[in-house]
Order: C-alpha cells, then sequence, then structure tokens
C-alpha cells in the first residue's frame, strides 16, 4: 500500500503530522477526509451509473 515506504519512513511522517496539526486537530482532518472520499466514491458511482444507463439505451436504438 505504501510502496517503498518503511515502518520508520512512517513512524517520522505520523510524528510531522502531530506536530504541524497537534493531537486534537487529527480527528476533525480525518472527519473532512473521510467525507471527501465518500462524496468523491458518490459522484464516481452516479457517473457510472449514468453512463451504463447511457450504454443500454443506445444499445436499444441500435436494435
Amino acid at each position: 500500500m505504501f510502496g517503498s515506504l518503511g515502518a520508520t519512513e512512517i513512524l517520522l511522517i505520523v510524528i510531522a503530522i502531530l506536530i504541524l496539526f497537534g493531537a486534537k486537530r487529527i480527528p476533525e482532518l480525518a472527519k473532512g477526509i473521510g467525507k471527501g472520499m465518500r462524496e468523491f466514491k458518490k459522484a464516481v458511482n452516479d457517473v457510472q451509473e449514468d453512463l451504463q444507463i447511457d450504454e443500454k439505451e443506445d444499445s436499444k436504438k441500435e436494435k
């Protein structure tokens, strides 16, 4: 998942995030990232559904 990052590098990144944002802000950041990812997935699913509907309609028109 993290490619070539080892445990030490991940630990340093986590410590840097704690220093920059503080322990109180991290849950807020995680919540915001989660909401953003949820909205993105919903938008992707909506587009996929629209494309599938268009494909079905196109195939019906060709027949």
